[in-house]
């Protein structure tokens, strides 16, 4: 392998039902600043059946070029012939970075395109940036440039590290949905699109799907929203969250919750915030019975504001918080939801 002939950064477009996944967006936003660092161009890998349209969307996001594979049997997402495809592409156009949204369908995809490529995947990534490795000068051995360094959490949250795949291309990473930020929207900006077929034919690694069930839930999606009122074990029990409700229907925000409360039965894990649940940036947090475990905040230590409410004053979570109060959030927070529907009657 010579690594010197991989360049760019390729960023896996993830669309399900010719709708482009968020995520995607994000990473192309993140791609951006990495290609910027390298002096090379963000390049998003399109794949499925009657895509081609959507190129524009990721050009209006930042990416330079689009290289589209559309076939007929990328309708649906299935493992083998989007590995083909995503696999083949990377062969075929040897970038230095790939990036992946940790989504069901790209923590499916990511390990088996690393695998056929022969090349290093890092999960669940929470910060990626172009850097020296080692980070620290070893004496005796060479400090490699322009390596990209991943970084994620280890060991169950416990601890940072970070890693570099200095000996194969490409450098891949996979990320989660939330943790990186879009680029701002160009309208009516155009890509290069570059269409390519690595041609497809079943095998006995092709599943047949019979039926497409779609779950319909009415449980708004927590990365969305603006204000979010969020409980942990502190609040008691499950009947113990309609004051939380309160407080979020007088501010327009979202219930969330940690995963205790997920583990205990009192929310479901569309609602939880954390490591193992979902990465939120609003403008307005509240933890309200939140110890502040590292698997917590790492969900949410990007929102604007943060305002703390616990009857421990050493919970960690008062040290990441803009706001703090120490109490009973039994008598604190219905007191805040009276003085805020109080203070709205009056305008």
């Amino acid at each position: 392998m010579n690594i010197q002939d991989y360049k760019g950064v390729f960023v896996y477009a993830q669309q399900v039902d010719n709708v482009i996944s968020g995520i995607a967006l994000e990473l192309i936003g993140k791609g951006k600043d990495l290609a910027k660092d390298l002096g090379t161009e963000v390049t998003a890998v399109l794949i499925g059946s009657d895509v081609k349209a959507l190129a524009d969307e990721l050009a209006e996001y930042g990416a330079d070029k689009v290289i589209v594979v559309d076939d007929p049997e990328l309708k649906e997402y299935r493992t083998e012939p989007y590995t083909h495809a995503l696999a083949s592409v990377i062969n075929e156009f040897k970038p230095e970075i790939v990036l992946v949204g940790a989504t069901a369908i790209g923590r499916d995809l990511g390990p088996r395109v690393s695998a056929r490529i022969h090349t290093g995947l890092t999960a669940d990534c929470t910060q990626l940036e172009i850097g020296d490795f080692p980070i620290n000068p070893i004496p005796g051995k060479e400090q490699l440039h322009n390596q990209l360094l991943m970084t994620r959490p280890a060991f169950g949250g416990n601890t940072i590290a970070t890693i570099a795949c200095p000996a194969f291309r490409p450098q891949m990473a996979t990320v989660r949905p939330g943790v990186m930020q879009k680029a701002p929207k160009e309208a009516g900006k155009k890509a290069v699109v570059v269409e390519y077929n690595p041609g497809f034919t079943p095998d006995n690694k092709y599943v047949e799907i019979l039926e497409v069930v779609k779950a319909v839930s009415d449980v708004a999606d927590i990365m969305d929203a603006k204000i979010l009122v969020s409980g942990g074990r502190g609040v008691g029990c499950a009947e113990n969250f309609k004051i939380l409700e309160d407080l979020a229907e007088v501010l327009g925000g979202t219930v969330s919750c940690s995963r205790a409360v997920v583990d205990a039965g009192w929310k479901s894990k569309d609602l939880q915030v954390g490591q193992t649940g979902k990465t939120v940036r609003p403008n307005v947090y509240f933890a309200i019975g939140i110890s502040g475990a590292i698997q917590h905040v790492a969900g949410m230590e990007e929102a604007d504001i943060i305002i703390a409410i616990n009857k421990d004053e050493t919970a960690p979570i008062f040290e990441v918080a803009d706001y703090g109060i120490v109490g009973d959030l039994n008598k604190i927070v219905p007191a805040l939801t009276e003085s805020l529907k109080a203070e709205m009657a009056a305008k």
